[in-house]
């Protein structure tokens, strides 16, 4: 007897099957379409250290990188709400509000490896052989199986 999994839906069944990810997939393409408005009123520059986090109660968030842009977007605060008043879709916008969030570092895995000598792999073997632990002797043989080889 085998176990077959079901067969893959297609990203369109899964909206019209799921209400909350339908939810959520019309959030993040209304926050995307925000995004592009918002940053054709940014000077190019700033364009890629600012990101739109909501638009609710007639208050748009936006995230930005570090200080440094926190206080230019501050500085243009006024202009640019004054431009995207002009868009229906920022219509009843009252407040800019701009916080720092620094971009979150992908740092790659790397286990930390000791190498040991071959004097210290033998210290270890002549230790575990005057252990009468099984598994605390066992360990300190695999210890000593990681020295390097000279």
């Amino acid at each position: 007897m085998s176990l077959r999994p079901p067969a893959a839906k297609s990203p369109t069944a899964l909206l019209r099957e799921h209400k909350p990810l339908q939810a959520l997939f019309s959030a993040a393409q209304r926050l995307d379409r925000l995004q592009t408005l918002v940053q054709a009123q940014l000077e190019p520059a700033a364009r890629e250290h600012c990101q739109v986090a909501s638009w609710h109660d007639g208050c748009l968030l936006l995230l930005t990188s570090n200080g440094h842009w926190a206080t230019r977007l501050h500085y243009q605060q006024r202009r640019l709400q004054r431009a995207l008043l002009a868009l229906p879709e920022f219509a009843g916008l009252q407040k800019i509000q701009v916080k720092v969030r620094p971009p979150s570092p992908q740092v790659a895995y790397q286990a930390n490896r000791v190498e040991l000598s071959g004097a210290a792999a033998e210290s270890l073997h002549s230790a575990a052989e005057g252990i009468a632990d099984p598994r605390l002797r066992a360990a300190l043989e695999r210890l000593a199986r990681n020295a390097r080889r000279d």
